[in-house]
């Protein structure tokens, strides 16, 4: 194997990540890329930047803990359906109903565990619920930011929406789907999310910095000043008045806690990439925590409607589009999260590749994040080099 000639290629990926520094694109990152070949094993890392600039600035560490942002639907959401369907307690074509009999209302009787795990549910893709309740705050008085009854009230407001198209008729990405995938999961375990997750999912897979951090109207609940100053802060939030520092960035899993089925998880890179792994070798069917044939239902493309690229909580590679870039294969699955974050893997090649930013620090870069699908294809380009 070339050793060389794959250590000078992937010195563009270090040129690539400078460049977009300099640029003022993202603060910092962490990059961690790994592929067998040829009887060893090719890595990549990279640890640069900082992750944090304001109010303070922090170097970037590997051991930097992200806003892992929609990271958490595979990662936590999904990998907990998983278990549920491995264990007999869901079925993937239960109606959601089954679960959560509020749910019906509406005429959404026929959307399945299926139809919300490939965004083909029909379910408005998202909707400010933070933006609700402050409304409802200024004009009554009342307190509903950080409160105990407001996880409860997004998801009845949920149930009760009227769906936007049939289930199956068409994918949309969005947020709703999973925020009532998270009730679903709580609901048939008798666990709140976080708790099942940390019990059944990143405990058993080793995950130490892998967890969701519960808020309450002021911030975290139980700040942990050692674990902040490892934390990657997000966006300077007009609503919230600071900048996120250790909280979740996004306003919905906000407003319901920190722990919902949407957003709200955190986690490492090496974190990311141990679960990564886990969900490669149970698709190989090697040991693995996860269970094998369940793995492979998930990583199949659902074509609901037919031609969709979403698999079950995955994404799949859109041709010409997709920001694994252009040398992942067909049968490669990953997700995007909106801070900057993002795991892709290749699952014939076995390449995975993760990578972590703080992109929206310290505010929100609304351009078209072209670093992931820049990065994706470096990476690749050294690790098959000949």
């Amino acid at each position: 194997m070339k050793w060389s000639l794959i250590r000078r290629k992937l010195e563009r990926v270090d040129r690539a990540l400078a460049k977009a520094m300099e640029k003022g694109e993202i603060p910092g990152a962490v990059v961690l890329a790994r592929m067998p070949r040829e009887g060893e094993t090719v890595e990549y890392e990279a640890v640069v930047g900082n992750a944090v600039v304001r109010p303070e600035r922090v170097a970037m560490r590997r051991d930097t803990i992200f806003d892992l942002a929609s990271l958490t639907k595979p990662l936590a959401t999904t990998g907990a359906l998983l278990l549920l369907v491995r264990d007999g307690l869901v079925d993937l074509d239960d109606p959601v109903a089954k679960h959560l009999p509020a749910f019906a209302e509406r005429e959404k009787e026929g959307v399945t565990v299926r139809h919300l795990l490939s965004h083909s549910s029909g379910l408005k893709p998202l909707r400010f619920f933070h933006e609700e309740m402050l409304t409802r705050e200024r004009k009554k008085g009342e307190r509903w930011l950080g409160e105990a009854i407001a996880k409860p009230w997004v998801i009845e407001r949920i149930c009760k929406s009227k769906p936007v198209h049939e289930p199956g008729d068409a994918a949309v990405y969005g947020d709703l789907d999973f925020i009532v995938l998270g009730a679903l999961v709580e609901a048939v375990s008798g666990e709140p999310l976080d708790e099942f997750c940390r019990e059944c999912l990143f405990e058993p897979l080793g995950l130490a910095d892998t967890g969701f951090v519960r808020l309450g109207r002021n911030g975290p609940l139980e700040p942990d000043a050692a674990r902040r100053a490892r934390t990657a802060a997000t966006e300077q939030c007009d609503w919230r008045e600071r900048i996120l520092w250790g909280e979740v960035h996004d306003p919905n899993a906000s407003v319901m806690g920190g722990v919902a089925g949407h957003a709200g998880l955190f986690g490492t890179a090496d974190d990311v990439m141990r679960e990564a792994q886990a969900w490669l070798d149970a698709w190989h069917g090697r040991e693995s925590v996860l269970p094998s044939e369940g793995v492979k239902r998930f990583f199949e493309r659902q074509d609901l409607p037919p031609g969709s690229d979403w698999a079950l909580g995955w994404d799949t590679p859109t041709e010409g589009q997709s920001s694994s870039g252009s040398h992942f294969g067909r049968p490669s699955v990953g997700h995007l999260g909106f801070t900057g974050t993002s795991v892709w893997m290749d699952l014939e090649r076995e390449l995975v590749v993760v990578v972590l930013t703080n992109r929206i620090h310290p505010i929100v870069k609304r351009a078209r994040f072209e670093l992931r699908p820049k990065i994706h294809d470096l990476i690749v380009e050294a690790f098959t080099a000949e």
